[in-house]
């Protein structure tokens, strides 16, 4: 783990999407974070010590999905799928498919296996199962607000992790879509083993891009300000108890990802950046989703 030692920065953007509004000072106290995304070695040593079965693995309710065929009730992820040509970017389900059998150790359904990406970081891991390996880890998972903070890497204020521009001299900084999206990937096409990009200041890989990673906030549209007290990102959970106080942000089982992913692309997706965030159900990972790890100093 890297020790980060906290501060004050500019946290969100006015530029992007209107859920990273508004920029407001943001401080966070020291804390630790894995200096990369936990990998399938190391969330493989976790289900080989306790048994864990993962959300991807377990049997689903059909009293959950009244409407649903009982044949597709059947456990597995949403999996990654690039398309033969140009489609409709407007629809996530061209690219997007249910894959039973696909899990941690099958990402791409069943005969596919993780033998030669140990160093890749663990995908389909839904929020349960990345609480569940930081607490046996002795950890936690990172506020939004250390994790953007963790990402720029010292670096306040600039759209990209790394500074101004995307692909300063042509060159990618991150694990991100290169190409068009979503059937001409001139880059990685799929998630790269960690470390392989460039550390950011802090010394941390892969804080953008590679795999979208878990936060322990829950989303709501916008930023929240609080301008009353500076806010100590490493006691306080999430901003959810005013949020909710607020019938435009109301609580619900979502938390926020941070980082961006392979799948980050500048004509579809342009969340490679500090800034960014997504909300995501709780119960489902998909195979361009991980976590890292982090605790109080």
């Amino acid at each position: 783990m890297v020790l980060i030692e906290g501060g004050s920065f500019r946290m969100g953007s006015d530029e992007f999407y209107p859920d990273e509004r508004p920029v407001h000072e943001r401080r966070v106290d020291p804390f630790w974070i894995d200096r990369h995304e936990v990998t399938n070695e190391q969330f493989a040593e976790f289900v080989e010590a306790t048994g864990y079965v993962t959300v991807a693995e377990r049997e689903l309710d059909p009293g959950a999905f009244p409407d649903a065929d009982p044949a597709d009730l059947v456990p597995g992820a949403m999996v990654f799928t690039p398309t033969s040509g140009p489609v409709d970017l407007r629809d996530w389900r061209g690219w997007w498919r249910w894959q039973p059998g696909a899990y941690w150790r099958s990402p791409f359904g069943p005969g596919s296996s993780i033998d030669e990406r140990m160093r890749h970081p663990a995908v389909h891991v839904s929020f349960e199962d990345a609480t569940s390996y930081a607490e046996w880890a002795g950890l936690r998972l990172p506020t939004e607000a250390e994790h953007e903070f963790a990402s720029r890497g010292g670096i306040d204020g600039a759209p990209f992790a790394w500074g101004e521009e995307p692909y300063p001299g042509g060159v990618a900084q991150a694990n991100s879509w290169l190409g068009r999206f979503p059937y001409d990937n001139q880059g990685v096409g799929g998630t790269a083993e960690v470390g392989t990009y460039p550390a950011n200041g802090f010394g941390l890989f892969d804080m953008i891009g590679n795999v979208w990673e878990w936060t322990s906030d829950f989303y709501t549209p916008r930023h929240v300000r609080l301008s009353d007290a500076p806010v100590d990102a490493g006691k306080r959970a999430n901003l959810l108890a005013r949020a909710s106080a607020d019938e435009a942000f109301p609580a619900t089982a979502r938390r926020v990802l941070k980082g961006g992913s392979f799948l980050c692309s500048p004509e579809y997706c342009l969340r490679f950046r500090p800034a960014a965030r997504s909300p995501q159900s709780e119960d489902t990972g998909m195979s361009h989703i991980g976590f890292r790890c982090a605790k109080d100093a």
